[in-house]
């Protein structure tokens, strides 16, 4: 071979090389791309699809029933100071758990309250919560049982009347994945404060009567069950109504304060680590799970696009932009009271800082610290119950007979319970 002869053949085989290096490139790109396109699809359809159980997630090491003690996995929950709920054998038992009594760097050990049903003592795992009540026959308050009636059908509700007649009502919303019984824990304050509390269910809930595609709106749709929970309390004597929603209830509330029909009774809003950016909060856990911000993204895509209905089953698409209230922060005209942690752990507290800073004029921000994700209340009952109160009396509508640093029975942090 000549030296042309191998100068053509070497480049020949360089070029070769080369499209063989630029065709395994394309390949891992678009190995890469569609990998990024399922993990979007699998994140969209798990944020919006209702889950079916929880999990027994804390591993139970001890149980000393006879000293009144319980040893657990040392998690970034079972280390909270404060009062908290503990479910186990797949939610058929429950405990309430209180002050912590030992520790070491794997383990510990905290007090038992109260064992309300199940066999603790063969417990080997758990999983702790924020609920502070089983029910409302916990709180030793009147109740009754009650249907609001929706576009869907009839939603199950717990009404608790103020002791004395006044018109002022608030509705409890509670977050995504939970049911009522989480807002519980605010009906002690209100009910001092002279409301009348009505802890509503709303669509897919596994409560409230479902929609036809059996999917959440992140508030985007269930606002329309707190509309007609508005009607319903309308119907029973509200004259002045505030509504209150931890987590994607607080989504709800924010929808259902700009978009129902309230004829100017609504007067306020608290929410307790509140989602007021779906945006940031999908962002967040995806940098928590460690994915690219690409999924991020095609995860919005996916719930935003009418397409996305064969991956994520909705009905309709959401309307991102509308659930994005520092985007919105004009769009709204309520006094409105936020209690987030900023050690939040599922939903930053970033927004509702935004918020805050956006609309002094109308948002009143109390951030806590270690309290962790709708917990304020278990790790600092008195702080949380002084927030409410003390802007309820700058409402104008506080019962005159509480003050911000008076006590409220039932809300003394000894009793703690959640899912």
């Amino acid at each position: 071979m000549t030296g042309i002869d191998a100068r053509a053949a070497t480049g020949h085989g360089l070029a070769s090389a080369g499209l063989v290096i630029a065709g395994g490139v394309v390949t891992v790109a678009a190995i890469a791309t569609i990998a990024v396109g399922v993990l979007a699809g699998v994140m969209a359809r798990r944020i919006v699809t209702p889950p079916t159980k929880r999990t027994d997630d804390t591993r139970v090491y001890r149980v000393d029933l006879a000293a009144g003690t319980i040893t657990l996995e040392a998690t970034m929950d079972a280390v909270l100071p404060g009062d908290y709920s503990f479910w186990f054998a797949a939610d058929s038992g429950h405990a309430r758990l209180g002050a912590i009594v030992d520790r070491t760097a794997k383990t510990v050990t905290r007090r038992i309250i109260t064992v309300d049903f199940g066999d603790l003592g063969a417990a080997g795992r758990g999983r702790l919560g924020g609920y502070s009540f089983v029910g409302p026959w916990d709180l030793g308050l009147e109740f009754t049982n009650v249907t609001v009636p929706t576009e869907l059908g009839a939603a199950p509700a717990w009404l608790i009347p103020a002791e004395e007649p006044s018109g002022r009502w608030v509705i409890l919303v509670h977050g995504r994945g939970v049911r009522r019984h989480e807002t519980l824990r605010a009906v002690p304050v209100f009910n001092a404060a002279g409301y009348s509390c009505l802890l509503v269910s709303y669509r897919n809930d596994g409560e409230a009567p479902p929609s036809a595609d059996g999917r959440f709106g992140l508030g985007d749709t269930e606002w329309r069950d707190v509309e007609a929970a508005i009607e319903f309390a309308v119907g029973n004597g509200a004259t002045q109504i505030v509504l209150m929603g931890w987590s994607m209830g607080g989504a709800i509330a924010l929808q259902a304060a700009t978009r129902a029909r309230h004829d100017g009774r609504l007067t306020g809003i608290v929410l307790e680590s509140p989602v007021i950016d779906w945006a940031d909060v999908v962002a967040y856990q995806a940098l928590t799970l460690r994915l690219p911000r690409a999924v991020v993204r095609g995860a919005l895509v996916v719930m935003g696009r009418r397409w996305g209905r064969a991956v994520t089953g909705l009905h309709l698409p959401i309307d991102f932009p509308r659930l994005d209230f520092v985007a919105r922060a004009n769009d709204l005209s309520l006094p409105i009271l936020i209690l987030h942690s900023d050690d939040d752990g599922y939903v930053p507290s970033t927004p509702s800082r935004a918020l805050a800073e956006r609309r002094p004029d109308i948002v009143t921000l109390v951030p806590f610290e270690v309290a962790r994700h709708t917990k304020l209340w278990n790790y600092d009952p008195a702080a949380w119950n002084a927030a409410i109160l003390g802007w309820l009396g700058r409402l104008g509508t506080a019962h005159p007979a509480v003050t911000a640093g008076g006590d409220v029975d039932g809300t003394s942090g000894t009793v703690g319970t959640d899912v």
